[in-house]
């Protein structure tokens, strides 16, 4: 009995140090992605935050990241969020130095299943959300 025990808690933190590592290797992509937006974009002396949406099972993992700190974004992308419908199960934000949004909605009527076509349209949103912020800054 205690032998078992003992097996299942280390195969329990076997399987919770690979869930740390594919996490890890995700926060290594996304960062080695934003590094690699903003030296391509150094040029550019004030381009947009850069966006990834992506579909999840039940929901969409939303990114946005710029080299700015981006005041008054979150509201804009938080309002677009929510006028798709979308239930924030989630959200790390930073946007002191610069900005950096991770978050995961899901649909409030999960009777659809969550495809393609639905993460291109809350990527269609939020980039419009982020257009009508950068608009508002020049006004």
């Amino acid at each position: 009995m205690q032998r078992r025990r003992k097996r299942s808690v280390i195969l329990d933190r076997a399987v919770y140090i690979e869930r740390l590592k594919e996490k890890l290797a995700e926060l290594n992509q996304a960062l080695a992605a934003a590094q690699n937006f903003i030296h391509n974009n150094n040029n550019n002396h004030d381009p947009l935050p850069m966006l990834r949406v992506e579909a999840e099972e039940g929901g969409f993992k939303i990114r946005v990241l710029s080299q700015k700190s981006c005041e008054g974004l979150l509201v804009f992308v938080l309002e677009a969020i929510q006028g798709l419908g979308l239930d924030l199960l989630q959200a790390r934000v930073s946007c002191v130095h610069t900005f950096s949004l991770e978050a995961l909605g899901a649909k409030k009527d999960n009777t659809e299943e969550n495809g393609d076509m639905d993460a291109q349209l809350v990527e269609q949103a939020v980039s419009q959300a982020i257009q009508r912020w950068k608009k508002q800054l020049t006004n």
